[in-house]
């Protein structure tokens, strides 16, 4: 079975994850910021991944290192739970609309990060969730999943809609890049013959 669990500690932040990518969408949350809460919730409904996260961080001072640090933990549990990635279909794209809002995520699970991310958030806060620490979080995936992301908005006006979209299309390209591929069994989907 494809999991892991990982456990990252330091003096902001303490970050618990469990990962199984053959799930059924199951989701525990408790982040201590309730729309990062919210948008892992889209991650695992949408990408089929069970997901445990618990995180306690200094949220007194401002959301910023639970959000990044929740990314850096989550991206470390893929990269464990993935493997050599024999066998995956490596590479995963989903547009999802939410009323006037379109969004679009593609990722490659290359071993080589790499993140484009092109939202312009049409205001600053929804709720008392900072739209900047959106990138924060896809950020530290990236960096520790070893992926490469793009990410699009492509129109909306409804800043919660437009981060909405881009999770739950994250979601679903995971679920798409991760299915394990029926004719490539075993084979890692690259011509270098590792990723």
């Amino acid at each position: 079975m494809r999991q892991a669990d990982v456990t990252r500690n330091t003096s902001e932040t303490k970050i618990q994850i469990t990962i199984n990518l053959d799930g059924t969408g199951k989701a525990e949350l408790a982040t201590g910021v309730p729309f990062l809460d919210h948008m892992l919730d889209q991650i695992a409904r949408h990408g089929m991944i069970d997901l445990k996260v618990v995180a306690n961080g200094d949220t007194h001072i401002d959301d910023h290192h639970t959000v990044e640090d929740v990314g850096i933990t989550l991206g470390q549990a893929f990269a464990k739970a993935v493997g050599a990635k024999a066998g995956i279909t490596r590479y995963g794209h989903s547009y999802v609309p939410l009323d006037e809002t379109l969004s679009r995520v593609v990722i490659d699970f290359s071993g080589r990060p790499g993140l484009e991310f092109n939202v312009p958030f049409t205001r600053a806060r929804v709720g008392d969730f900072d739209v900047d620490l959106s990138i924060e979080f896809f950020r530290g995936f990236v960096n520790h999943a070893g992926v490469t992301l793009h990410i699009d908005n492509l129109r909306g006006i409804n800043a919660h809609h437009q981060i909405e979209t881009v999770f739950k299309a994250f979601g679903r390209a995971l679920r798409m890049a991760l299915e394990i591929d029926p004719r490539a069994s075993g084979v890692v989907p690259s011509t270098k013959g590792s990723l």
